[in-house]
């Protein structure tokens, strides 16, 4: 009597593995800008020592995610720098938000500015050097947005709380919503790798 033969499960290899972690990290930061978006519009009245504290705690999950992807990336070398870079910027934007976010509404507005339009640019660069990048105009996209969105917060601090986090709010929205997508393209984009590649 033959035993029945048990499938070996095949190897995942390092693409994989990339992918893998790659379309979990974009689905944490889609969820924390969605979150966030959310709160932002839940509590449009609060002080700028709460908003401050809230942006401040997203650029530093941002940057960390970065920087994350910096150290774990398979991309080229000038773009593992921007990316270091850009996480690194958003942390201390981010940590700056937690010292004074209460002393200047103009201040909060251009530290989250820069640290959006930074991470646009990683997106754009990430996504316009890498043609076998999954989900590609998805990212180039999500990089856009956030480029556009920092250019806006920069060029036009909003002359009240209300109005920055309502500003705010609607790009944290959409960039969530953006970014969750792109981290289900990618997902099932990684389905479809051979394996062991």
């Amino acid at each position: 009597m033959a035993t029945p033969q048990v499938p070996t499960p095949l190897l995942e290899g390092p693409l994989q593995r990339l992918a893998h972690a790659a379309w979990q990290a974009l689905l944490a930061a889609g969820l924390a800008s969605l979150i966030l978006g959310v709160i932002v519009f839940a509590w449009p009245e609060q002080t700028l020592r709460v908003v401050g504290v809230l942006f401040g705690l997203y650029l530093v999950i941002i940057g960390v995610v970065q920087l994350v992807a910096a150290f774990g990336t398979h991309a080229a070398t000038a773009l593992r720098v921007l990316a270091f870079i850009s996480g690194a910027l958003c942390v201390l934007l981010g940590l700056l938000c937690f010292r004074s976010a209460a002393q200047s509404l103009l201040l909060l507005a251009l530290w989250i500015g820069i640290g959006w339009l930074f991470r646009g640019i990683t997106q754009i660069a990430a996504a316009a050097s890498d043609p076998d990048m999954p989900a590609r105009g998805w990212q180039a996209t999500a990089g856009a947005f956030n480029a556009v969105a920092g250019v806006i917060l920069m060029v036009w601090p909003a002359p009240s709380i209300t109005a920055l986090t309502i500003l705010t709010g609607c790009c944290l929205v959409i960039l969530g919503l953006l970014e969750i997508a792109t981290a289900v393209r990618i997902h099932h984009n990684a389905k479809h790798l051979p394996a062991g590649v």
